[in-house]
């Protein structure tokens, strides 16, 4: 079953996904990676994209899914969709190709609350050449500001201050949000939920229950 993660933000998709990979032997797709490629690779979709963005345009959504529409046919697995779709009409794009394909979906919303999702993005600081993450309530280093396995200095990144935040989450419920209202009655792809308020690997158990037990309880 293929899988569609609908959340803003800091909303803990990224290592969600991570986990299912390492259980189950999914394939993330990024669609921002995926076009990279065909970009680098000079591939026709990759041509086709680079002369809208050379005039200052943006991507259609019609030449993303056939992008999409390329990596799943070159793929045997089944997916985690992170990041895509951003839209209603990228949801109703993506139900026509599975559809087409014969592949089944489930759309996973993650609940969250803006105020603990901005006090959770803006208490983190990260060491830049590691990745490694840390939070100053939930997950301090030993020392203030100090990489515990390094000594390193660790940073905050641009776009984790309040102001920043509060403006993704808004542009996140007025355009991404709506999806949630369209995958409850799609014909296509299911709709379920997962409390990501929860510790990180309570969420990992809802999710690998979901998963194992065939998103039975879809809504």
């Amino acid at each position: 079953m293929n899988l569609i993660f609908l959340g803003p933000p800091g909303a803990g998709k990224g290592t969600q996904a991570k986990v299912l990979e390492e259980r189950f032997g999914y394939q993330q797709l990024s669609t921002g990676d995926i076009l990279r490629r065909h970009r680098a690779e000079k591939t026709p979709l990759g041509l086709e994209a680079q002369a809208y963005m050379d005039r200052g345009e943006l991507v259609p959504d019609d030449l993303i899914i056939r992008m999409v529409e390329t990596e799943l046919g070159a793929s045997g697995a089944e997916v985690i969709f992170d990041g895509f779709p951003r839209t209603v009409a990228q949801a109703e794009a993506l139900d026509a190709l599975l559809a087409r394909q014969g592949r089944g979906a489930v759309a996973i919303a993650f609940d969250v609350d803006n105020d603990v999702l901005t006090e959770r993005l803006t208490g983190r600081w990260t060491h830049a050449p590691s990745g490694r993450t840390y939070h100053v309530k939930h997950n301090p280093p030993r020392i203030a500001g100090i990489d515990d396995v390094t000594g390193e200095a660790l940073m905050q990144r641009p776009d984790d201050t309040e102001e920043t935040i509060r403006t993704r989450l808004a542009e996140y419920h007025a355009k991404t949000a709506p999806l949630v209202g369209y995958y409850r009655k799609s014909p296509v792809t299911k709709l379920v939920h997962v409390n990501a308020l929860e510790p990180i690997d309570l969420v990992s158990a809802q999710l690998v229950n979901m998963v194992s037990g065939g998103m039975g309880d879809a809504a």
